[in-house]
């Protein structure tokens, strides 16, 4: 076997195992995404499934940089060249709804591990919550953008809007997991246009 395609098949490995691993956390959880299951369900060994990371936490980890890497792609890489503002916010809000749903997706990865690892400190933790903070640093931009440009009324608290996007985003995910509405998108649609009303 040559060096190269030992690499390509390590790095193919890895991958089967991130994508599966993101799969059954959205449904079971991250913490319940344990070796053994992971190893079962790809017909590997205990070895073969944490050999690529190390331990369980790096695996975590990993996860949460691929869901992040995910995230990006479907939805902040297509607004790139828009123009800065509410009209762009309403694009990457719409593309975060459809994502949530998307090829049998069961909600949104990074808000399911956001509220099981809220209390309990670590690595995970600080990651999700570093990738959290840059999306409220996206969206406080493109608030302030649109408040600059009259899209918004005058004396509008961004803070309080950001605190209240994050309500719907929350809502659409528990819609989607918990209560099974296909409903839940739209309404969540709906209402984020309803907060980003122009002036």
């Amino acid at each position: 076997m040559s060096p190269r395609k030992s690499v390509a098949e390590a790095t193919a490995t890895r991958a089967r195992i991130l994508d599966r691993t993101l799969a059954l956390a959205v449904a079971t959880g991250l913490e319940g995404v344990t070796i053994g299951a992971l190893a079962d369900d790809l017909g590997m060994s205990k070895a073969g499934v944490i050999g690529p990371f190390g331990t369980k936490e790096e695996l975590h980890l990993a996860a949460v940089d691929e869901a992040v890497a995910r995230f990006r792609a479907a939805v902040l890489a297509p607004l790139s060249g828009a123009d800065p503002g509410t009209g762009r916010l309403v694009r990457a809000h719409d593309a975060w709804f459809a994502y949530m749903t998307a090829d049998g997706h069961a909600g949104c990865f990074l808000t399911a591990v956001a509220a099981e690892f809220d209390a309990r400190p670590g690595p995970v933790r600080d990651r999700v919550r570093a990738a959290l903070a840059r999306w409220d640093a996206f969206v406080l931009g493109e608030l302030d953008a649109g408040l600059a440009a009259g899209e918004l009324p005058p004396g509008t608290e961004t803070a309080q809007l950001l605190f209240e996007l994050r309500g719907v985003a929350l809502a659409a995910d528990q819609g989607i997991q918990l209560w099974q509405d296909p409903q839940a998108a739209t309404r969540a649609r709906r209402a984020v246009r309803r907060l980003l009303a122009p002036a």
